[in-house]
């Protein structure tokens, strides 16, 4: 039973970083930018949602008022920051050292408003459990896998059947050729920014919810994140999620003949002998770029 068990918390763990993989996959298969500072969204939206329920704001909308401001903060990141820079020549590990930059910010400026310390939502619900025969799921844990499947699902649904999906994948094919047929890069990308940052918000929240929230973790997660994402096949979201659930019931289920500190190495490690094997990836895609 213990196996079975460790085998669901790291099928919703990966969820969790199946949503935060997909969502870094969209932006960078779209834009080649290392967005470092995806994790400081993350960081942020579970911070206020966290501020607004210890104001009394229930806490449906606090998460949609969290994802409302990640939004808004990955559209300005890309107009203020990302195409300033580009529009100067500034090469992609630029880039990168300014994505970087910003995520320092980020963790500071919420560490210096709301907290340095571990903190934890204030709502009775979060310690309920539900069990499925010999399974126990914490409510948190319900929620998340639950809408990590819909975001996942939601997010290949609009890539591949709507207008602007396909406008946007347009772009990631050909950037060239898009600028050419005025389907206007730039404000693509200012766009799929928003969007993945709207998207982070939600495992940035319930995963708070879950467990609780500390300024300086979320980079472990990214990296965790990128990992699936390489793994998976740059451009593929089903790549990047498949893989993160991988890694993630990897991770979980090393706990049970190792200690817990040398599980993240067990999810490295095997993700160093997938490369060696396929370095394409699991899924390769015609979006891909290289690191």
């Amino acid at each position: 039973m213990l196996y079975l068990q460790l085998l669901i918390d790291g099928v919703v763990s990966g969820c969790a970083i199946g949503i935060v993989s997909i969502s870094f996959s969209y932006f960078y298969a779209t834009t080649g930018i290392f967005h470092v500072a995806h994790a400081g969204i993350y960081t942020l939206s579970g911070y206020l949602a966290w501020w607004m329920v210890g104001l009394g704001t229930p806490f449906a909308a606090a998460l949609a008022l969290a994802i409302l401001a990640a939004v808004v903060v990955g559209y300005l990141t890309q107009r203020l920051l990302y195409r300033p820079l580009e529009e100067s020549g500034a090469t992609p590990l630029v880039l990168m050292i300014a994505s970087i930059g910003l995520l320092t910010v980020l963790q500071n400026v919420v560490a210096i408003l709301f907290s340095p310390n571990i903190v934890q939502f204030d709502l009775p619900w979060r310690l309920s459990h539900t069990a499925i025969g010999p399974i126990a799921l914490s409510l948190p844990q319900a929620i998340l896998g639950v809408l990590s499947l819909l975001l996942f699902a939601g997010l290949v649904l609009f890539s591949h059947h709507t207008a602007a999906g396909k406008r946007i994948r347009a772009v990631a094919s050909n950037r060239e050729l898009a600028e050419i047929t005025r389907l206007d890069p730039k404000r693509v990308f200012a766009q799929v920014l928003a969007i993945s940052s709207g998207i982070v918000a939600v495992p940035g929240v319930l995963v708070g919810v879950d467990q609780a929230l500390q300024p300086y973790t979320s980079l472990l997660v990214l990296l965790t994140a990128v990992v699936a994402m390489i793994a998976g096949g740059i451009g593929s979201l089903t790549g990047a999620f498949g893989m993160s659930i991988v890694l993630a019931v990897i991770q979980s289920l090393s706990v049970a003949v190792m200690p817990g500190r040398w599980s993240v190495a067990a999810v490295f490690g095997t993700f160093i002998l997938f490369i060696l094997l396929r370095p394409e990836g699991l899924i390769r895609s015609r979006f891909s770029r290289a690191i």
